[in-house]
């Protein structure tokens, strides 16, 4: 290097600052001229000065004798050989040091484990590291439970009342229903554990499958269902688009046929109805339907519900409709009808708009009989107003609740275009400002039951408000025609249970399903499995008497699913 070169033009700042105050102090020039030397400005060079003569300049600095880097300590490095051990990274053994308050940094620890031999640990996802965002807690795996371990089992279930439908469904031979569908499974969680996992978010009133992450840590879902914790989300979605028309008609015919040998479909009366669950995906294949309630067509899947006109349940429900297939539903539910029952002794009613008059005569020379309404015009109401009053009679709707119980009706024989000679009768005087025009192939009723039946279709349309706001059938996650046909054919077993068990409840046997949720089913338990039981032990309520005094406990068969353990049901901590 150039050694004059060095001292005339210095680098860094400190020998800068050197050289400037020794041609100042030692070669005597003037303040103003050595500041413009050296590239100061004049109060700069002043500072600089001051900052001199008080001693807090420092020009040049001694390194340290001794070792450069820091020195580990033997307890130090055997407490990194521990880590590694117990299969942590370097990184995270600096981690833990640096939390302990002795930082090493990751290279120096990476050097020692290779001094002592360990090799690289391979790339692990933060979930087998252990790690997860902001600490959260991994769930576990849904897997059956090895019923054989499960004595001594506490638990908690943050929807308890559930409990109260396992003898209900173990009466409903719920687990043979499900064999005889032959649904499929998966290698890890049988088809009896995805139904009941996807039936418990049913009868709990959750809207989504994708819900079921709400009870990703509860254990008490996951013993009602027969598994450790329910599947989540992903899978039992996935599982839900598994199965096709073939496995959900033959699950429903095998529950409707073990509901009807309990005698739950004894009404002469079957009531039907369309309704349209409604899709507004901007991309929806679905077709546009009547939606009565919206009134208005709109993009949805068109589902036909049949329901027992006493006990309100449905017996039959299909939501993979095509426009052109509407009219013809009624002809697929005789023949399924008739599958269960043999012959076909029921009586149907339903609206105007649910068939043709092709397929009414189609049911007719099947032995079907039917009540409907006629299709009604101005010139219609115009030929009513002519009838003579003599023609007229007056009969009494025997209905405590009915506001107009004694109508005026016409019964006649009418020719209608594309059936023929059909009865009809007419009301009036009901509180409506139009007449009612009922048709009917049964000639042997008489005129008052003919009202009085159709009068109790309202029942099916009740039936199916709460199955919308209670059991979100309106609540699609999917322009699948056959997994909404899955979820209104589940929505119709969670009825029936509902159905049943407030069949149990002295008082509230006509109640619906919200209100026996609200009372009965939305309650905490503490759950303790022993090796012939299962005790659930529910808080007092104001409704804990009603409960206690349905004895479901006392009747119920062992549950086949969870060992064969009779369930016992106390109150009270």
């Amino acid at each position: 290097m150039d050694a004059a070169k060095f001292f005339r033009n210095p680098s860094t700042p400190g020998q800068k600052q050197y050289e400037a105050l020794r041609l100042h102090y030692m070669d005597g020039v003037p303040g103003r001229e050595a500041a413009r030397r050296f590239g100061y400005t004049y109060a700069a060079f002043n500072s600089l000065k001051q900052k001199f003569k008080a001693g807090s300049v420092k020009f040049f600095v001694t390194p340290p004798r001794g070792p450069k880097g820091p020195r580990l300590s033997a307890e130090l490095r055997d407490a990194i050989i521990e880590y590694r051990q117990k299969n942590l990274s370097a990184y995270q053994i600096a981690e833990v040091l640096e939390t302990l308050g002795t930082p090493v940094s990751v290279s120096t620890i990476a050097r020692i484990l290779e001094a002592q031999g360990f090799p690289k640990l391979p790339r692990r996802t933060q979930l087998k590291i252990g790690l997860t965002k902001d600490n959260t807690t991994v769930p576990e795996y849904a897997q059956p439970l090895d019923l054989e371990s499960l004595e001594g089992l506490d638990m908690t279930c943050a929807v308890g009342g559930i409990f109260l439908f396992a003898p209900l469904l173990e009466h409903c031979k719920i687990a043979s229903v499900i064999e005889k569908a032959k649904l499929p499974g998966s290698p890890k969680i049988p088809a009896f554990h995805y139904v009941m996992s996807m039936l418990a978010l049913k009868l709990v009133g959750k809207e989504r499958l994708s819900q079921v992450n709400d009870f990703n840590f509860d254990k008490g879902f996951g013993l009602f269902a027969g598994l450790n914790v329910l599947p989540k989300s992903t899978a039992i979605s996935t599982y839900s688009y598994r199965l096709g028309e073939r496995e959900v008609g033959r699950f429903m015919k095998s529950f409707v046929e073990v509901q009807n040998k309990h005698g739950s479909y004894g009404s002469g009366t079957i009531n039907l109805d369309y309704h349209t669950v409604p899709h507004y995906g901007d991309e929806s294949v679905l077709e546009e339907h009547w939606a009565g309630a919206r009134g208005k067509r709109l993009k949805g899947a068109l589902t036909f519900i049949a329901q027992d006109c006493d006990s309100r349940c449905q017996l039959y429900v299909n939501s993979d409709i095509r426009k052109n297939e509407a009219d013809n539903e009624i002809l697929e539910f005789v023949k399924f009808w008739k599958s269960i029952r043999g012959k076909f002794k029921q009586t149907l009613v339903f609206d105007s708009k649910l068939t043709t008059y092709e397929n009414l005569k189609a049911l007719d020379a099947d032995g079907v009989n039917f009540i409907t309404l006629r299709r009604r015009g101005s010139r219609l109401v115009e030929q009513t107003h002519a009838i003579p009053s003599e023609e007229w009679q007056r009969i009494r709707l025997d209905s405590p609740r009915r506001k107009y119980p004694n109508p005026m009706v016409h019964d006649s024989l009418i020719e209608l275009a594309g059936y023929g000679t059909i009865r009809q009768v007419i009301m009036k005087d009901n509180g409506r400002e139009a007449p009612a025009f009922f048709i009917t192939n049964d000639h042997k009723a008489p005129v008052e039951d003919i009202v009085a039946r159709y009068a109790k279709r309202w029942n099916v349309e009740n039936s199916i408000e709460e199955a919308v706001h209670f059991f979100h059938l309106n609540a699609l996650s999917s322009p699948i025609l056959i997994k909404i046909h899955l979820d209104v054919f589940l929505t119709m077993v969670a009825d029936t249970l509902y159905y049943h068990f407030a069949q149990t409840l002295r008082g509230f046997e006509s109640c619906d399903a919200a209100k026996i949720f609200r009372h009965f089913i939305d309650m905490p338990a503490k759950i303790t499995v022993g090796k012939d039981d299962i005790v659930i032990r529910y808080p007092l309520r104001a409704h804990s008497p009603v409960l206690r005094s349905a004895g479901l406990d006392k009747w119920a068969p062992p549950i086949s699913w969870l060992g064969n353990r009779k369930l016992k049901f106390l109150w009270g901590n």
